[in-house]
């Protein structure tokens, strides 16, 4: 089946069509929209073999890889789904009534609306759980958006079966099938042409600063200005201190080779540069990280523009002044493969050269030395946003280097201690998203039931009946949410 960009006309419509069924689909309950994303989860895996043998073509990804991330996407629609349920994501809030002040109190009530129609764009490292149902499209119907869809184009077909199965869905639940909306569109104009189209009214992504940085352009160059929450990956910078490294590095070393090279490093929470500080056990633990580094087999890379990117920028790095390649995996001839390597440079110079600050997609990580713990500090306080920072240390070193954490800890999204960054738990503590550039706003969540707020805005109604009133708003509170009444939370009916 040859794929084609949808045309402006194409684009237009989708929009028009998204609008017609949000009209309808934002005032749906929160357990039709639950029904819908279990319902959804349900024909995913009903797709069975098909879908993964298909993805594995398309993306070079493992069969038992594709296998986990479809469970972890049906995961998080449930997940989500009950969420949306439960409510607590509306932050509901009553304020009653007082007639008796002077002046006198209106009653004022707040919940959460749905933004509109809602574009998402496909990831192309998780086919499933960042792409055509996944965390972006599951927390916006949540919400009570409409979707649209723009396939990522390194795995079209897979994101056709997808959607496919995401319309069925729809139908076995007598649905609007608009409500979601598939198109495809490799050119920059099918993505401009969405972002900019006046009936859309957020924007979710995962992948690179610069594809981030164009969406985000983009929808503040609109007579009306929408949100584009876009997470764009980091370096997740890893801390060493010395007295926990003094402890043991072997065991570290193998949890660190094995996290830089996971899925060929293709993870925004890829650990891309490790701080620690000058001595022997640093020069101990680089050495048996680069050992161990080299001796796992390098993997294919997702698609042909992955793989030649990240062939050009680890070289790049290795080739400027004062970078000395501490090891790698032995040279490939195959183009596809992406070599883990490992990269050694002192601070003052990783100071003095912005570019080995910037993300290096793949399995790549540059060791930076410090002479002390100033040393470290400035190192920290040069790196930008952050999705993830590391501590490997012990908690006397953490009290004893309080603005050195705190300084750490404003520019991450999530702080870790003695483990590594990759693995992004499903759950509603989690925080996936950091400071500019890692994302373009540092307030919300990718992942987890938080995600449901970026698609959703504050409405308060005053001085409405009980009648009038939205079900979670309504005195009896028969959906039984929490809810803040006159500050106090309760399930309490009024």
């Amino acid at each position: 089946m040859k794929i084609t960009d949808a045309t402006i006309q194409e684009v237009d419509k989708a929009l028009v069509d998204s609008n017609n069924a949000f009209i309808k689909f934002a005032q749906s309950g929160l357990k039709v929209r639950a029904t819908l994303m279990r319902t959804i989860a349900v024909e995913l895996e009903s797709l069975g073999d098909d879908l993964i043998q298909l993805a594995m073509q398309e993306t070079n990804l493992t069969e038992l890889r594709l296998k986990g991330e479809r469970a972890r996407t049906m995961f998080q629609l449930s997940s989500y789904a009950d969420a949306c349920e439960r409510g607590e994501w509306l932050e509901l809030s009553i304020n009653t009534a007082d007639a008796q002040r002077v002046p006198p109190k209106p009653d004022i009530r707040k919940t959460k609306y749905p933004l509109g129609p809602v574009v998402v764009f496909g990831s192309s490292n998780f086919p499933f759980a960042y792409s055509t149902a996944g965390g972006d499209t599951a927390s916006a119907l949540a919400a009570g958006c409409t979707v649209v869809v723009k396939a990522h184009p390194a795995h079209p077909q897979t994101s056709n079966m997808v959607a496919n199965a995401i319309k069925t869905a729809l139908k076995k639940l007598g649905m609007d099938e608009n409500i979601f909306i598939h198109i495809h569109g490799a050119s920059n104009q099918v993505g401009e042409t969405l972002v900019k189209h006046p009936l859309t009214k957020a924007v979710g992504f995962t992948g690179s600063f610069q594809g981030g940085m164009a969406l985000f352009n983009w929808a503040n160059q609109r007579h009306e200005p929408i949100p584009v929450f876009a997470e764009m990956g980091s370096v997740n910078p890893v801390y060493l201190f010395p007295e926990k490294l003094k402890e043991g590095f072997e065991v570290l070393a193998q949890q660190y080779a094995e996290s830089i090279t996971l899925g060929v490093g293709q993870f925004c929470t890829n650990p891309g540069i490790i701080v620690g500080m000058d001595g022997k056990e640093l020069a101990d633990f680089t050495h048996l990280l680069g050992e161990k580094i080299s001796s796992i087999a390098a993997g294919n890379m997702l698609h042909t523009g992955i793989a030649k990117a990240y062939k050009e920028k680890s070289q790049h790095a290795i080739e400027q002044q004062h970078v000395k390649l501490v090891n790698a995996a032995k040279d490939l001839q195959d183009s596809m493969r992406g070599k883990p390597m490992l990269a050694h440079v002192e601070a003052k110079h990783f100071l003095s050269n912005p570019l080995l600050s910037e993300e290096v997609f793949g399995p790549f990580s540059l060791i930076v030395s410090c002479k002390d713990i100033s040393e470290m500090q400035a190192v920290a306080a040069s790196l930008k946003g952050q999705l993830t920072s590391t501590l490997i240390a012990t908690d006397q070193e953490l009290k004893n280097n309080k603005h050195l954490v705190e300084l750490i800890a404003s520019k991450c999204g999530r702080l870790i201690l003695n483990g590594v960054p990759t693995g992004v738990e499903v759950c509603l503590a989690m925080q996936h998203g950091g400071p500019f550039p890692a994302t373009t706003d540092p307030r919300f969540s990718s992942v987890g039931a938080d995600a449901i707020k970026r698609f959703a805005r504050p409405i308060s109604f005053q001085n409405f009946s009980d009648s009038l009133l939205p079900d979670e708003l309504k005195n009896n509170n028969p959906l039984q949410i929490w809810r803040t009444v006159n500050d106090q939370l309760t399930k309490d009916a009024l």
